[in-house]
């Protein structure tokens, strides 16, 4: 079993396998500037994700799919609005999806992962910075690995470009949108040897 981390070199790595996003422990949030001077947060209910993690990290895929319509910020009008087609459109476009293309190590056990972001029928080139925090055996006999991500994108390069001007100066919604997720995975399958 993968029961501690990887190590060669000095780089913390997730050990070889399949690993699998748990949702039930797991987040996707994000935060983006209300009115020019406050923060609103929201999250997605409903998710999923998988990590191949190969012998070189170089060759490691990551890949992640979430609902659009599961946004949840907490007030039902703004979600509302957040699904219609002033913004994630659910009902041509239900979900935003993430394919890697390159990893990076950057330093122990932080990454940068570039790949495309799929959202609003728009793909777009992003990179996240990742951070592998650990693996520890899973009480159910096997190993989970835990992943934290955060990365900033802009929503007009992906076709979300509804906005309102304000009398004061500045626009209702910030075009900036910081994303985080905090990842457990449970190893699925392990290396072969």
């Amino acid at each position: 079993m993968a029961t501690q981390l990887e190590t060669a070199r000095g780089i913390v790595r997730v050990p070889t396998g399949v690993w699998t996003v748990d949702p039930v422990h797991s987040s996707v949030e994000f935060r983006v500037k209300h009115m020019m001077i406050s923060t609103v947060r929201g999250r997605f209910g409903e998710f999923e994700g998988l990590i191949e993690a190969a012998p070189d990290y170089h060759d490691s895929k990551v890949r992640g799919t979430v609902k659009a319509a599961s946004i949840d910020t907490n007030e039902p009008r703004r979600d509302d609005h957040l699904r219609s087609a002033d913004f994630f459109d659910v009902e041509n476009h239900p979900t935003i999806g993430f394919e890697s293309t390159t990893i990076e190590h950057v330093e122990k056990g932080d990454y940068r992962v570039t790949g495309d972001l799929t959202m609003h029928g728009e793909t777009r080139p992003v990179s996240f910075e990742v951070t592998v925090h650990g693996v520890t055996p899973d009480p159910q006999g096997g190993s989970r690995v835990g992943v934290e991500v955060r990365g900033t994108i802009s929503r007009g390069e992906f076709g979300l470009r509804w906005q309102q001007a304000l009398e004061t100066g500045g626009v209702v919604v910030a075009d900036e949108v910081r994303v985080s997720a905090d990842l457990s995975a449970v190893c699925t399958r392990e290396a072969e040897s």
